[in-house]
């Protein structure tokens, strides 16, 4: 069974994967960004009977002293799911809020990831980094085009540790995820709504949300995104790219084979 360090485990997707992985025998560290957070998934594990294979503490990515805690910590996979997201029409949304979002989903994954891959190569430990992308990191939607981009970084960030960690043991995934109801992507949706003002932005506020609405309107049961993370995650072997559902994969496929014959 592994031990395995995941962030962004206060809620959705990872939260659940966080409990599912237990569940399955692993030994779990289950991060969250505040402490309030701590204390209710320290609750609800007690409550599952989880407390002997779940730990659960406080890692805010951008906090450095949280950062500096983790090389003391007991782990060989390493899943880095927390993120934000900033959303709105690319071509007005304030520059600071991009810069934002890179800060967390880029930069704060970024830095705590070279960590434990230190921590690693150190240790000689031939641990496992997993990184949980999106559908956003493979293609864009109206609106979404801050979230997508830092996305699309991870990507490329990971195809790079991918290949310059061959000799060291480490390996590396990404996973995935398509649109799963888990109050995340109408959450970051909203974000918009704080600074379009449409007696500024050529964008009006009633026209995005009709966009929005229509792009929220399907989505999938988060279950059936968990229970992929947890076999993913606590398998030995598997695939670098790891898209779900297969809907999600082949509509990925047809957007990025379309963008070679795509004129302006």
């Amino acid at each position: 069974m592994k031990k395995i360090l995941i962030t962004g485990a206060g809620t959705g997707l990872g939260r659940g994967a966080a409990i599912g992985l237990a569940q399955a025998g692993h030994h779990v560290i289950a991060t969250t960004q505040l402490w309030p957070q701590v204390s209710e998934l320290r609750r609800h594990v007690e409550e599952l009977g989880l407390q002997d294979r779940v730990t659960v503490d406080k890692l805010d990515i951008l906090d450095a002293r949280d950062v500096a805690a983790v090389s003391g910590w007991d782990f060989d996979t390493f899943v880095s799911n927390a993120g934000i997201g900033e959303c709105g029409p690319m071509a007005e949304i304030p520059v600071e809020l991009i810069r934002r979002t890179f800060e967390t989903n880029v930069f704060g994954n970024l830095e705590l990831t070279q960590r434990v891959i230190r921590t690693w190569v150190d240790a000689g430990t031939a641990g496992r980094v997993v990184i949980v992308s999106s559908m956003g990191g493979m293609l864009t939607a109206f609106g979404l085009g801050p979230y997508c981009a830092s996305k699309h970084a991870l990507e490329a960030i990971a195809a790079s540790l991918r290949d310059e960690l061959g000799p060291t043991g480490i390996t590396v995934q990404t996973i995935n995820p398509g649109a799963y109801l888990t109050g995340f992507n109408d959450r970051i949706a909203e974000t918009a709504f704080r600074w379009l003002d449409d007696t500024v932005n050529f964008n009006q506020a009633k026209d995005v949300r009709a966009r929005f609405a229509e792009i929220l309107a399907s989505q999938y049961d988060p279950q059936d995104m968990i229970d992929k993370m947890v076999e993913i995650i606590g398998a030995e072997h598997g695939s670098y790219r790891n898209v779900w559902p297969p809907a999600t994969e082949q509509l990925i496929k047809q957007v990025q084979e379309a963008a070679w014959t795509r004129t302006v």
